[in-house]
């Protein structure tokens, strides 16, 4: 059986989708990558919050799964909008790396508690937050592009270090410019984040679906995942909103901690639900109702009531 495998052409990308090419070959597929560019990659003088759009790094790939270019795409899972339309589904997620953000420096003495002040990049609207509750005394610039290009930007000195999923750095090899891991515990993760994702169209036929599921899909991180996106969809949130969750897994119990911030970071909501493994939904939608009612609800009428202005 071989296998096209829809992506976008980025270094990190093409990882991802060499990831699990090599998984469908150990099950004894063939298997190709097919580049695609999405809008995300070609609007790099925007921030993402201010493009607003739905699937800036899924859309076209999405198109392609429809007109059976290519069987699969493959997506970091931090990227699938919350919402699918009905003619798709994710069939598969990867087993999990680190979750954690990290701070990427080429001064080893750069750290987010540092008492002077320095300039963090980054693109995602929940690490600016962040950023500005705990760490209020640093200054933020955006910063779009792949890792590569941050970096390089890094070096020109638009900014003194970059805010970025541990994933990706470490996927790319840049490991030993990790100045701190940042615990997730404080900066809780994107949903999805660490996890690649692979998506196809529902007429795709069935024994494709059931070669790359078992080929490709991790339980564990799927229940997790699935509990996250549940908690996601319910609060409407996406990457111009500073929602978060995190899921643990563990001898078929669920916790999951997520919550949403307000852009200036001065409000941080939060809170945990606890459940077996088989009601991972559920427990995404328990939360959101709880977050919502304690205050997220204004919080994101809030944010979305700024970026319509």
């Amino acid at each position: 059986m071989h296998i096209r495998i829809g992506t976008r052409g980025s270094r990190l990308a093409l990882w991802q989708a060499d990831h699990v090419k090599s998984l469908l070959e150990k099950a004894g597929a063939t298997a190709e990558n097919v580049i695609i560019e999405t809008k995300g990659d070609k609007i790099l003088d925007r921030s993402l919050s201010s493009i607003g759009a739905k699937g800036l790094f899924t859309e076209e790939l999405e198109e392609k799964l429809r007109t059976g270019e290519i069987d699969i795409a493959v997506h970091s899972a931090k990227d699938v909008q919350s919402s699918l339309d009905d003619d798709l589904e994710l069939i598969a997620f990867t087993e999990r790396e680190r979750v954690n953000d990290v701070l990427l420096s080429f001064d080893p003495q750069k750290k987010l508690s540092a008492t002077e002040s320095f300039i963090v990049g980054t693109s995602s609207v929940r690490r600016v937050a962040f950023l500005r509750h705990f760490y209020p005394h640093l200054n933020v610039v955006n910063m779009r592009g792949n890792l590569q290009t941050r970096l390089k930007k890094m070096e020109e000195g638009v900014c003194d270090a970059l805010l970025l999923a541990f994933a990706g750095v470490h996927r790319m090899g840049y490991d030993d410019l990790i100045t701190e891991v940042i615990g997730e515990k404080t900066f809780i993760p994107a949903v999805g984040q660490g996890s690649v994702a692979v998506e196809c169209a529902r007429a795709l036929d069935s024994g494709r679906k059931a070669l790359i599921r078992s080929a490709v899909n991790h339980p564990d991180t799927e229940t997790g995942l699935l509990a996250e996106r549940a908690f996601l969809k319910k609060v409407q949130g996406g990457c111009s909103v500073p929602v978060f969750a995190l899921s643990e897994v563990s001898g078929g119990i669920l916790t999951l901690r997520g919550g949403v911030i307000s852009l200036d970071g001065r409000q941080l909501l939060t809170d945990t639900r606890t459940g077996v493994s088989g009601d991972a939904s559920s427990l995404g939608n328990e939360l959101a109702d709880v977050v919502l009612a304690k205050g997220g609800r204004e919080i994101l009428d809030e944010i979305k009531r700024t970026r319509t202005i």
